[in-house]
């Protein structure tokens, strides 16, 4: 099995045959648009088997599979207290396994932006982190890490590690969080403000079974967006 996360930097129906290239069973693809609401028939052909959530239709985040995957969303709750939180998408894939894909926002809160809005939908959905998969744009990194913030970037991936859920990039290549030494992030696409704020994780059937994992070269995707694709392949 592959899967895939990238963040397309919008327009999504003009690039969707550059990561199919990729050949994954699923695609996690925040900023894209809704196919069930696109006027461009290839990206609807192609968009067959899809769940989606956005604010907007031209900007949401989307999983996409083959066909022959069944993809049923759950109804986890976004609503953190009296706040709602996003984008978080959580899906049961192939009666096996649950799949949460991610695209965290500023979300108007001054305290709670980003891996802040993560940590909230962490705290009211802990019970259903078991045998998962967690992929997308996280927005975060441990160095930008702040010692008054209980939620800071390494507080939650220490709290994942507590729920048996780790990164598969640290996993596979050993770094540590922070000091990455692969971006999957450019911003601006200015080669010289890198920076590694995608991620996958997983409980640990599918740590252990971890073949590979990638990063998409900066050669090859940066044309089309800030972000470098992350592709999993599991045994």
């Amino acid at each position: 099995m592959k899967i895939v996360t990238w963040n397309c930097n919008g327009g999504f129906r003009k690039k969707f045959e550059n990561v199919s290239s990729l050949d994954a069973d699923i695609y996690v693809i925040q900023e894209c648009e809704n196919p069930a609401e696109s006027a461009n028939r290839e990206y609807i052909d192609w968009a067959e088997n899809f769940l989606w959530i956005g604010d907007s239709k031209s900007k949401g985040l989307g999983v996409f599979a083959k066909p022959d995957i069944v993809l049923n969303k759950l109804d986890w709750t976004s609503q953190y207290r009296d706040h709602f939180v996003k984008h978080f998408l959580p899906c049961h894939v192939k009666g096996v396994f649950d799949l949460l894909a991610v695209w965290t926002h500023r979300n108007n809160s001054p305290n709670f932006g980003y891996m802040g809005q993560f940590w909230k939908y962490l705290q009211v959905n802990k019970e259903n982190f078991k045998s998962i998969i967690i992929a997308g744009d996280f927005n975060s990194n441990k160095i930008w890490d702040q010692w008054d913030r209980w939620w800071n970037h390494s507080d939650v991936v220490n709290e994942l590690g507590s729920l048996g859920i780790e990164s598969l990039y640290h996993k596979y290549t050993g770094e540590l969080q922070g000091s990455e030494t692969k971006p999957t992030l450019f911003f601006q696409k200015n080669p010289v403000k890198a920076y590694h704020i995608d991620y996958v994780f997983a409980s640990k059937p599918f740590s252990e079974d971890l073949k590979s994992i990638e990063i998409g070269h900066i050669d090859s995707w940066l044309d089309l967006s800030d972000h470098m694709p992350i592709v999993c392949e599991f045994k």
